[in-house]
């Protein structure tokens, strides 16, 4: 069965991308205001949403209402809150890092919290950067607009593993 809480967003207008963001954030505000961010920075990605901690870990492992990798595809790049429902955005970060599949999945942590025990805790566990929620909208579409010129432009990201790279050496 489908989960309601989850959403999808295509962004790219039809240029075609095969970039997909999963948006970890279970703020409706906050999802609403990504989604139009990515829209006015014009970055050419289809954005999947999940709500809480939990729906995190059944999409990246595809289980249940996301079995289908067609409908609900593995992201190039995760943008994760910290501060979630039923399974903390450092506890999924912490379950991201602990899955060879997904080790060299970018995880970016979008978080209001400036918390340096936060910030900290997300880099010991694995985060590839830790940015703070710009407070006015058009800080935001720069933001992402940033991001999305790194990420998706310009870093070379390594192909999922299927084993730890120690183990292939």
């Amino acid at each position: 069965m489908e989960s309601t809480m989850v959403d999808e967003c295509r962004v790219d207008e039809g240029r075609g991308t095969d970039a997909v963001l999963l948006l970890v954030e279970d703020n409706p505000d906050d999802v609403l205001l990504v989604r139009r961010a990515l829209r006015k920075a014009a970055l050419a990605v289809s954005m999947q949403e999940v709500r809480d901690g939990d729906e995190a870990v059944a999409y990246l492992e595809g289980s249940g209402g996301f079995a289908d990798r067609a409908r609900h595809p593995l992201p190039a790049l995760i943008l994760l809150d910290l501060k979630l429902p039923r399974r903390s955005g450092l506890e999924v970060l912490r379950w991201i890092r602990s899955r060879p599949a997904l080790a060299t999945t970018p995880v970016v942590v979008l978080t209001s919290s400036g918390e340096d025990e936060d910030i900290q805790n997300a880099y010991a566990l694995g985060a590839n950067s830790y940015l703070q929620k710009p407070v006015a909208f058009n800080g935001l579409v720069e933001l992402l607009g940033v991001l999305g010129l790194y990420w998706f432009k310009n870093n070379l990201t390594a192909p999922p593993a299927h084993a730890p790279a120690a183990a292939r050496l």
